[in-house]
């Protein structure tokens, strides 16, 4: 298995350090880890000079255009294993996390496995008013996933694993959808290029493992009811890219389910624990809400853009190590 970790800043160093070093310590260890940075060329010097000692590690820059689909094509490229495994650069293994995810694999059938991702929040605890339903939000598992070893549609691309002849069938993240360092945290890559490998395979067993754990900083930044509307309404937008290209059906599959069953539960819990005089109750009853209304308005608005201008996916072919060593 091959680890890749996509980095970006140098403001986040301490965090890559910790992501590197847990995968360092795995049970099943990694066959090499790949540190892809995006467009800088301080913290790629920096870190070529932190890891020259270490030949596990691999440092190499995101050989795409600026953005978070380029860096994990770029790693998956240039990586030697058999399955890939993702891991935020903000976030820290559990020491069998590469363990849990390498058993499905026995499986021909599994092309995907992800894992569960616990938020770590800076200020030490969860803000009261933060409904764990919207844990998505922070880059984190949220409550309404169902629980053990599960098939589910997608996986969450900061805690995932692919086969390799996945990208063969499939092809690899779509430009154009997700991070990319511009003002919006826009998401979707993984939803989209699930889908993609399911159409293409219709026989491809996508799974979840809620024992393959990562922990996942949140930074005081993201705590805030600002960041959570910015965020919401931003996976509107990615949504209405995503259902624009796979179709409604599939693009919008889980979503209803989690609409219309998870997330009334939530809003009558939050009013629950306001009649009880729990803190934060009717504030995690009305994020909701705020929350749903928000990422609906994203959804129309990119909707009519998707109608008026056309998506712009560049799905790339993954270009094999192996294949460019013998064209040398």
């Amino acid at each position: 298995m091959s680890v890749v970790i996509c980095v970006y800043t140098e403001d986040r160093w301490a965090d890559i350090l910790a992501a590197v070093a847990s995968v360092r310590a795995q049970t099943h260890p990694a066959l090499e880890t790949l540190v892809v940075v995006d467009h800088n060329p301080a913290l790629l010097d920096r870190l070529a000079r932190e890891y020259k000692e270490h030949d596990e590690v691999r440092v190499l820059p995101n050989a795409g255009p600026r953005g978070l689909s380029a860096g994990r094509n770029t790693g998956i490229a240039a990586s030697y294993g058999e399955v890939i495994a993702f891991l935020d650069d903000d976030a820290v293994a559990e020491r069998d996390w590469l363990r849990r995810f390498a058993d499905p694999y026995s499986d021909p059938r599994v092309m995907a496995v992800g894992g569960r991702c616990e938020p770590v929040w800076s200020s030490g605890r969860r803000p009261d008013w933060f409904p764990e339903e919207f844990d998505w939000v922070v880059g984190c598992s949220y409550r309404g996933l169902p629980p053990g070893r599960v098939r589910v549609r997608n996986i969450l691309g900061g805690n995932a694993s692919f086969r390799r002849t996945a990208f063969d069938i499939a092809g690899g993240f779509a430009g154009g959808i997700g991070r990319d360092g511009g003002r919006r945290p826009m998401g979707g890559e993984e939803t989209e290029l699930c889908i993609r490998l399911s159409h293409a395979r219709p026989d491809a067993i996508l799974l979840v493992d809620d024992r393959a754990v990562i922990h996942h900083r949140v930074p005081g930044a993201r705590e805030h009811f600002g960041y959570f509307r910015t965020r919401t309404y931003a996976e509107g937008l990615s949504k209405a890219l995503v259902a624009r290209s796979v179709g409604s059906d599939k693009g919008l599959e889980t979503e209803r389910r989690y609409t219309t069953r998870v997330l009334p539960a939530g809003v009558l819990r939050g009013l629950r624990d306001a009649a009880l005089a729990r803190p934060g109750g009717a504030r995690r009853a009305g994020a909701i809400v705020a929350g749903v209304l928000t990422a609906a308005g994203g959804y129309v608005v990119g909707s009519v853009r998707a109608r008026r201008n056309g998506t712009t996916f560049e799905v790339v072919r993954i270009g094999d190590a192996r294949d460019r060593e013998d064209a040398v």
